[in-house]
């Protein structure tokens, strides 16, 4: 096993730890026994996450180490952790965080079940699917968890509108780019028939 899918599947058990104790923090304070360490520890759990995110991406392509199996796990564990923290930030935790607005968890978890979708339709019609990682889908992942860290950190409200809108403009934006590709492989396929 290479270290980046190493450090990817270090990544995916950070992530229960992080529900863990997140979850902890917000029961803690809605009984007024408020652990500021939890919520600390939950941001630097976090943050390790998304970081080393970046660090298995960049090792991959450095060493040559961009294998079957990183393609599928590196994915699985970005949605994994932020699609957990949606969840979690976008539920009424009763003023503990600030609660994200709906449309921002919906945008962004239903462009992923889109993409699934298609990718699932692609590969059952052509038997493969071609995968190329645009520019604007990391600029979308990188404000995703920069808007879920302004969050998890407790800071103010009109600070993080904008990484929050930023997420948005490029999450559709790349939703509407994967599609595009999605249809332009179908056609494709279908004028080889």
């Amino acid at each position: 096993m290479t270290t980046a899918n190493k450090i990817t599947i270090f990544r995916i058990l950070l992530i229960p730890v992080f529900i863990f104790l997140t979850l902890d923090y917000i029961r803690d304070c809605q009984r007024g026994q408020q652990q500021e360490w939890q919520r600390f520890l939950a941001c630097v759990v976090f943050a390790l996450a998304t970081v080393s995110d970046a660090v298995d991406g960049y090792i991959a392509r450095r060493y040559h180490q961009k294998t079957t199996l990183g393609t599928y796990l590196d994915p699985l564990a970005d949605k994994a952790l932020l699609i957990s923290a949606l969840v979690l930030l976008s539920h009424d935790s009763h003023g503990v965080f600030a609660k994200l607005p709906l449309w921002f968890p919906v945008l962004v978890i239903s462009r992923d079940i889109i993409l699934l979708v298609g990718t699932i339709v692609i590969h059952m019609i052509v038997g493969h699917v071609k995968t190329q990682p645009r520019l604007v889908g990391k600029f979308a992942t990188v404000f995703q968890m920069i808007t879920l860290g302004w969050v998890l950190l407790g800071i103010d409200r009109p600070p993080f509108q904008w990484p929050m809108i930023a997420a948005g403009l490029f999450t559709f934006a790349s939703g509407i780019w994967y599609i595009l590709d999605g249809v332009n492989q179908l056609n494709a396929h279908e004028q080889k028939k």
